[in-house]
């Protein structure tokens, strides 16, 4: 009889309560809405986590149309942190996440350290949240958001502020707009948090051809799907070496291939974001595909492929 692999990973080995989860497969903000919209098109409660939209403490309609731009290997979009408020978010879908098996992270933004603190304290102890996602580098809106990613000494402001006003885990999402992403990965861990996700959007642009100006009206949007990959891959790679707590690779994975990538990497887990609205069940896939690599190469473990890309490690087994 042959058993299936173990999938299991812990993104908060660190934390009192820790972050288990079945299987290293995420879905990242922004692009999953807060799961529920999702419910019909896919079974979420196979995904190891679902991290919800970027909440901030009052609603946000977010920035002015047109928000999304296809390009020739990605998607720009300028969303500017659309969503309901905070306090709707405990209200309306933290009961609903409470009865489902899947924990949900929810995604957190504030433009001063004082509403990062407000927004962890918000959610500590709400029944269906399992932990928080800090956003440090939203690069699509106008205050303050971005700073707080690009140097350590305000990444670890904002990452000790969370800490200290939440018993939750959190997870700190860092920005490749940032000087020198290694070094903020290095004090936002000093700082406290329990895991890093990387990277968040890419600033681009495109122009309107027939107006002759920036197709959004801030100019600048955030570049998603395959063209970041190879960025992003090379950053956690990097990030991966540099600190002890665990790493979520984000950027362009849309198949079993791309999420292998990360984890060799030295990734313990990724998150799938806009190939999910190309195909919905886009992460259900690559959770299938991870099970179904182990499988083929003889492994029981997905701990036996993290990090086995990394300096020094000795690859187990391996495709001939």
């Amino acid at each position: 009889m042959i058993l299936p692999p173990n999938l299991s990973v812990e993104l908060a080995p660190n934390h009192k309560q820790g972050l288990p989860l079945r299987n290293p497969v995420l879905t990242a903000s922004g692009t999953f809405g807060y799961g529920t919209e999702y419910a019909a098109l896919a079974d979420c409660q196979r995904l190891g986590a679902i991290i919800c939209k970027g909440t901030t403490l009052e609603p946000r309609e977010g920035n002015p149309q047109p928000r999304l731009h296809e390009t020739a290997a990605g998607l720009l979009n300028s969303i500017g942190l659309q969503n309901i408020g905070v306090r709707a978010v405990v209200a309306e879908k933290a009961r609903i996440w409470a009865g489902w098996q899947v924990p949900v992270l929810v995604n957190i933004a504030g433009e001063t350290v004082d509403e990062f603190a407000r927004l962890a304290e918000t959610l500590d102890g709400v029944p269906g949240v399992a932990g928080v996602e800090v956003n440090i580098s939203c690069p699509n809106v106008d205050a303050g958001y971005v700073a707080f990613g690009a140097r350590p000494e305000t990444a670890a402001a904002v990452t000790r502020a969370v800490v200290q006003a939440t018993d939750l885990p959190v997870m700190v999402k860092l920005s490749p707009n940032a000087p020198d992403v290694v070094e903020v990965a290095r004090a936002v861990e000093a700082a406290g948090a329990h895991s890093l996700s990387l990277i968040n959007t890419i600033l681009g642009m495109a122009i309107d051809l027939r107006r002759r100006r920036p197709v959004f009206a801030r100019a600048t949007a955030g570049l998603s799907g395959p063209a970041v990959k190879p960025i992003a891959l090379r950053l956690v790679y990097e990030v991966a070496q540099a600190v002890r707590v665990p790493v979520v690779g984000i950027g362009g994975i849309a198949t079993t291939e791309d999420a292998l990538e990360f984890l060799m990497a030295g990734a313990t887990a990724v998150q799938v974001g806009t190939a999910s609205f190309a195909n919905p069940r886009a992460a259900a896939d690559v959770v299938d595909g991870l099970a179904a690599f182990l499988l083929r190469e003889g492994l029981q473990d997905i701990h036996d492929i993290i990090g086995v890309a990394l300096p020094g490690r000795v690859p187990e087994g391996g495709l001939t």
